[in-house]
């Protein structure tokens, strides 16, 4: 049976925090998970000692895969999800005193997301998988998590209401419920118009072949599959997403206007992207900065006055 705290607070989590499905399922099975641990002891979440979630991260840290220690990434979201649910219960009167208020969290290396160059994005926007209609759909999905810089939950999200094709703007209900009206490009506000002309109602922009909402799981089928048909392994939805962020940071967009894109809370999340190529970097600092600038003359008059 689950723990009553644990149920309100998946609640919580659902109505009032707006946390995504990822997000609920992962924080929701390591606390039920830390539930089973406690169990064991005959004592339930809010008798949680600080000496029970340590005992408790040691044994998880060894369940990764083939016997190895659990990566770092994991160990993080653990300790970030007991932190979430004990501050909760504290806030809510149910405990007086935070066990994993000392809790220490591994460092976690930052990667950087993968991109596709300008060349390869064209070609998965253009090229994706099926015929007919599934085409239709499939290569506006691609252009519009490319072109606007969705997550694909986002995408999935997106009602026929939710775009003016004429300004090309769709209204977008991201993380945590917060809204934001993204732009998107010329093509792909034809691939969405030339969608548009087979769905007759206002729902779904995106459908499987039973008529209702695609889900994210087929999307990153789709987006997958297309990678794969233009020579990419790997591809994801994610990576089309950092690819708009790449491209528009390297075509001298600032990293604001690029955290409102893609909605970020932080802008030290969007400075992720900063990974612009060094030739880029340099032509822009030889055409921009003051000091960087030769002058036309051979010599300045003060160098003249010098010599």
């Amino acid at each position: 049976m689950m723990d009553s705290d644990l149920i309100a607070w998946q609640r919580f989590l659902r109505t009032e925090k707006g946390a995504s499905p990822h997000t609920l399922r992962a924080y929701e099975g390591d606390l039920f998970d830390l539930q089973e641990y406690l169990s064991v002891k005959d004592r339930v979440l809010r008798q949680t000692e600080l000496s029970d979630l340590r005992a408790w991260l040691s044994t998880v840290s060894r369940r990764g895969r083939d016997g190895e220690a659990a990566a770092p990434a994991s160990m993080a979201r653990r300790i970030s999800a007991v932190r979430s649910f004990f501050r909760w219960m504290v806030r809510n009167d149910r405990i007086e005193v935070n066990p994993a208020e000392r809790l220490g969290s591994p460092k976690v290396p930052r990667r950087t997301p993968r991109f596709l160059n300008i060349q390869q994005a064209n070609d998965v926007v253009e090229k994706p998988t099926q015929t007919g209609h599934l085409f239709l759909r499939n290569r506006a999905l691609i252009e519009l998590i490319y072109g606007a810089g969705l997550r694909v939950s986002e995408a999935m999200d997106v009602n026929v209401s939710d775009l003016d094709l004429t300004a090309c703007l769709v209204h977008v209900r991201g993380k945590g419920n917060k809204e934001r009206i993204v732009p998107f490009g010329p093509p792909c506000a034809e691939a969405l118009a030339t969608l548009l002309e087979t769905v007759s109602d206002s729902g779904p922009v995106f459908r499987n072949q039973r008529g209702t909402r695609l889900s994210t799981r087929s999307a990153w089928r789709i987006i997958r599959d297309a990678g794969v048909k233009n020579g990419l392994d790997g591809v994801h939805p994610h990576a089309l997403r950092h690819s708009c962020a790449t491209h528009l940071l390297g075509s001298g967009a600032d990293l604001r206007s690029i955290q409102e894109q893609l909605g970020h809370s932080s802008l030290s999340t969007t400075q992720r992207y900063t990974h612009v190529d060094a030739a880029h970097l340099l032509a822009v600092y030889r055409s921009s900065h003051p000091r960087a600038q030769r002058s036309r003359e051979e010599k300045s008059p003060v160098e003249d006055d010098s010599g």
